[in-house]
């Protein structure tokens, strides 16, 4: 068990313990954290198993001096303004707008689906305009839209359904798309234009020095104390607090009592490589898809997220896994169920507040779970 670095001083006071106990930083306990100490006065402990702030966010610069991050690219996209102000009291921003390729039939070509993938696919000319037409014209009947199969075979059709999406979605989730939730692909859309940019989010932009350094300040409340390296079952018998914010996974907390809810995880293999001569990237853009072959379903340059000027490059190569670290809830009805059961048991505690991605069983990205940490805030607030 240790304490994080001085520039996180104990609060005065601690002796006599803390208003609230804030399990994990990551995005939603240290958006908690923060509101709680600066807007409420409270003293307040986070604890996190890991040896770093900043949860899957967390990004550090590598033995080459390259910025990575080490749990996969993370990509900050909004629509919200009140997130993206919120956040820009901790950080300034480098401007980024994501793009990705997928390596199809030979070719690297524009995700989602758009005008230019149909037309260089196909050796088509069709305006967009067109391009309306031609989906209409493949795209499959679907009386009842069940799975992620549907989702996608009742827009694009049976072809591009094949090349883009099944495989990707096979290899990410070890079950056909035709077993998962509609929600998984519904995600994805499909224009009729050549915009070629994977996110049309009004707020597209990379923390300017980085997520660690925007959790740093955050964090860096007089009245927050941050443990690292500890689980809080350790100390949460020992140290005194009024109220519990919990961020990890909703089955854990009640010792799987009901059963354990299915994950996905990732294997991140990490390399760092030279780009050809008098060229600054390996890659023409930050993310590279692999629905059809390989292992890996797709590799990130990080050099384009950064903005970094380095003479080496950073890639990461992203294998799904059946077990490791919990990243994806499973979006199948029966685990819908089955976090129900422990969402009512949650229901029952007064002095314990669940949230995030993992306290939630949901796919949320960044700025939907500090949406949800900023109104979770304001309704402790408020009681």
């Amino acid at each position: 068990m240790h304490t994080f670095k001085s520039h996180f001083p104990a609060p005065s006071g601690s002796a006599t313990g803390y208003d609230t106990l804030v399990v994990g930083a990551g995005f939603a306990g240290s958006v908690m954290a923060e509101r709680l100490a600066s807007q409420a006065g409270q003293r307040v402990l986070v604890v996190d198993k890991r040896p770093h702030i900043g949860g899957n966010a967390h990004d550090r610069h590598d033995e080459s001096g390259l910025l990575i991050h080490p749990y996969g690219p993370h990509i900050f996209h909004t629509n919200s303004a009140d997130v993206f102000a919120y956040l820009s009291q901790f950080t300034a921003w480098r401007p980024y707008q994501h793009r990705v390729l997928c390596s199809v039939d030979g070719q690297l070509l524009p995700m989602p689906i758009n005008l230019d993938t149909v037309n260089r696919l196909y050796g088509l000319q069709l305006s967009a305009f067109d391009m309306e037409g031609f989906l209409a014209g493949v795209a499959e009947k679907v009386d009842q839209v069940r799975s992620s199969e549907d989702v996608v075979v009742s827009r694009v059709g049976r072809d591009l359904y094949e090349k883009f999406f099944r495989g990707y979605t096979r290899k990410q989730w070890g079950l056909d798309p035709s077993e998962l939730d509609a929600s998984v692909t519904a995600r994805v859309p499909t224009r009729t234009s050549r915009d070629d940019r994977y996110f049309t989010d009004t707020y597209q932009a990379m923390p300017l020095h980085g997520y660690t350094r925007m959790f740093e300040r955050m964090l860096a409340h007089p009245n927050i104390h941050v443990m690292l390296g500890t689980d809080y079952r350790d100390i949460v018998h020992v140290m005194p607090w009024k109220h519990m914010v919990y961020t990890g996974p909703i089955d854990a907390f009640f010792e799987h009592r009901h059963g354990q809810l299915p994950y996905r995880s990732l294997h991140f293999e990490h390399v760092t490589v030279q780009p050809p001569a008098g060229q600054a990237h390996v890659q023409p853009v930050g993310t590279v898809n692999h629905p059809n072959d390989h292992l890996y379903t797709r590799v990130t340059e990080f050099k384009h997220l950064t903005g970094q000027r380095h003479e080496a490059s950073s890639l990461v190569y992203e294998y799904p896994r059946a077990h490791g670290d919990p990243y994806y809830p499973v979006p199948r009805a029966e685990n819908t169920q089955l976090y129900r059961r422990y969402e009512a048991d949650a229901e029952e505690l007064s002095d314990v507040t669940f949230i995030g991605r993992l306290a939630s069983y949901k796919y949320y990205n960044m700025d939907q779970v500090v949406a949800q940490a900023l109104s979770t805030f304001k309704r402790l607030a408020q009681r």
